[in-house]
């Protein structure tokens, strides 16, 4: 009993020991909150990784892709039928993409990605990415009215077809205001429009005064005897070799004009960009958009293309040598997964239209396409899968590898694990060093307590008692620096975002950028076990340092200790 009321009161009284207490609850609320923040990260890491990508991937060692797949997806399934979930083939190529903004062709890089949209997402969470609720439900590559999700004032929010209406109709009203003018400077005066309602809103000066008609303009140069003839009617010959085109059929399959057959079919048949959209293309979110600060600091996305815009992708085709392939596509939607390297470098596309335009298919063998990807059934061993499915079809005889998700990404993954690893290594030295406080102090206390100590031994106590009295003393300022610090660190990992914007207010530095990392907020995940190991070495240091002086004080002779008192 006089062992724990002496442990109490040295822990009460000695202020010396505060120091120690102080050092160890530093030491564990940092690796709290270090291992909450890296725990946070790795996990919004894998769950963006993970979620592009399915289980296993079985991928093209050529860019032109591998035939038969039907064939590998059946053979596939007779190995390891009962571990599958699903199944999917998707087609992967580099590309160049061109946006127009302001009558500029901006380029992008990006990878083009041509997916089953009943399929692709049954093996990954693609669709939880997309910006409408709709494709959300099922992808489809079709333009939605309306209904795009997106921050407040966004032209995301107003895009669509009706956005796409609007534009193609300022465009077409554009167009034909710059035809009258050019007209008007080649014959002197403005043509009519040929239907004034649609242009109604249009403020003209040449119809303010309706009483008096406009004057004719009279070009400059149609006094000065050297200027060019104004335009005619077109020679004789000409015309002539113009009515004998008009009056002649010209059979497609035969060469000539290869239009000439839609000259004849009803408008409805015919592209119209203002009720028809071009090949359905998802775009990534970063492809598009610029994510950056506005005058009042406030974080924006600044958008190039919306959906209901057109985009043009080059590309290279299927063949030996490749050729370049270009094609135009309609924004239908936007995948934003917070992960920049995806969401700057992804674009998707329908799977046939896709094969179509690279010339991946063949009168015998089919289509072709770059990856057969597979989910697994939960609770299956992804590594034993992998392996038997290696051993099954080895890459050296069949048109493909084979990889788990975690194998393409490995870099990745192992550099936030190595990372992690060595923060907590590092940390725990600050543990150590209270440590060696706690030695120091526990030294300084058996010198100051000799007298109190051969008294003690004088009484009866034993070596172990005196032994145990500095032990258990030593246990209480791990248990009371180790609790505090726990505590401390799961208050700051909780309030993690409100003290980054105080620390934003007092110091004006950016402490955690979204335009960076594309997460409003920084992510945590507070693991029990890893506070408890926390925990346990900290209290294992503060016990290990108070041995060796209960050792030297259980060593004292009660003789030797008061010979000089």
């Amino acid at each position: 009993m006089y062992k724990l009321m002496l442990c109490l009161r040295y822990l009460k009284t000695r202020w010396i020991a505060l120091a120690s207490i102080i050092s160890v609850t530093l030491g564990v609320a940092t690796m709290v909150v270090v291992n909450a923040v890296m725990s946070g990260f790795s996990h919004e890491m894998h769950v963006r990784l993970h979620g592009i990508l399915s289980d296993v991937v079985m991928e093209s060692h050529s860019l032109d892709g591998f035939y038969q797949w039907e064939k590998h997806m059946a053979a596939v399934r007779e190995v390891a039928g009962d571990d599958i979930e699903n199944m999917t083939c998707t087609v992967h190529v580099p590309s160049m993409m061109s946006i127009r903004v302001r009558d500029q062709w901006l380029p992008r890089q990006v990878t083009l990605i041509g997916i089953d949209d009943e399929t692709y997402n049954n093996v990954s969470d693609f669709s939880k990415y997309l910006k409408h609720p709709a494709n959300r439900q099922q992808v489809d590559f079709n333009l939605k009215e309306m209904g795009y999700e997106g921050p407040e004032n966004s032209p995301l929010v107003d895009s669509g077809w009706e956005y796409r209406r609007q534009k193609i109709a300022y465009q077409q009203e554009l167009e034909a205001e710059m035809r009258r003018f050019e007209t008007m400077h080649q014959t002197g005066h403005m043509p009519r429009r040929t239907n004034p309602n649609e242009l109604a809103a249009i403020d003209s000066p040449l119809e303010e005064n309706t009483d008096e008609p406009a004057p004719l303009v009279t070009p400059k140069f149609a006094d000065d005897p050297d200027a060019p003839p104004l335009p005619g009617a077109p020679p004789a010959d000409l015309a002539a070799r113009i009515a004998m085109q008009g009056s002649k059929q010209v059979d497609p399959n035969k060469g000539g004009d290869p239009f000439a057959q839609r000259h004849d079919q009803p408008k409805s048949q015919t592209f119209d960009p203002m009720k028809h959209q071009a090949p359905g293309i998802i775009l990534g979110m970063a492809v598009a958009s610029i994510r950056q600060r506005d005058a009042e600091g406030e974080v924006k996305d600044y958008f190039l293309a919306v959906p209901g815009d057109d985009v043009r992708v080059t590309f290279p085709s299927a063949e030996s040598p490749p050729k370049a392939v270009s094609a135009t596509f309609t924004v239908v939607d936007f995948y934003e997964s917070k992960m920049n390297e995806y969401d700057a470098g992804f674009a998707f596309v329908p799977l046939s239209k896709l094969q179509s335009l690279r010339y991946m298919t063949h009168p015998e063998l089919g289509t072709a396409v770059s990856t057969i990807q597979i989910r697994l059934k939960p609770g299956v061993d992804l590594n034993k899968f992998t392996n038997n499915l290696r051993a099954a079809f080895p890459a050296e005889t069949h048109p493909f590898r084979i990889q788990s998700w975690k194998d393409m990404q490995g870099p990745l993954l192992a550099a936030v694990q190595m990372e992690k690893t060595i923060l907590n290594i590092l940390l725990f030295l600050i543990i150590g060093v209270a440590g060696f406080g706690i030695l120091a102090t526990f030294y300084m206390i058996v010198v100051e307590k000799t007298k109190d100590i051969g008294i003690l031994k004088s009484l009866g106590a034993s070596g172990s008692g005196i032994m145990s009295i500095f032990v258990g003393y030593g246990l209480s300022l791990g248990i009371v620096g180790s609790g505090v610090g726990c505590i401390l660190g799961l208050l700051f990992v909780w309030n993690i975002n409100h003290v980054a914007k105080l620390i934003e207010m007092i110091t004006g530095q950016e402490v955690f950028d979204p335009t960076i990392y594309y997460f409003q907020e920084i992510p945590t995940i507070v693991e029990p076990s890893a506070i408890a190991m926390v925990v346990f070495g900290a209290m294992l240091i503060a016990v290990l340092a108070s041995v060796l002086p209960a050792i030297r004080a259980a060593r004292l002779h009660p003789v030797e200790a008061l010979r000089y008192e």
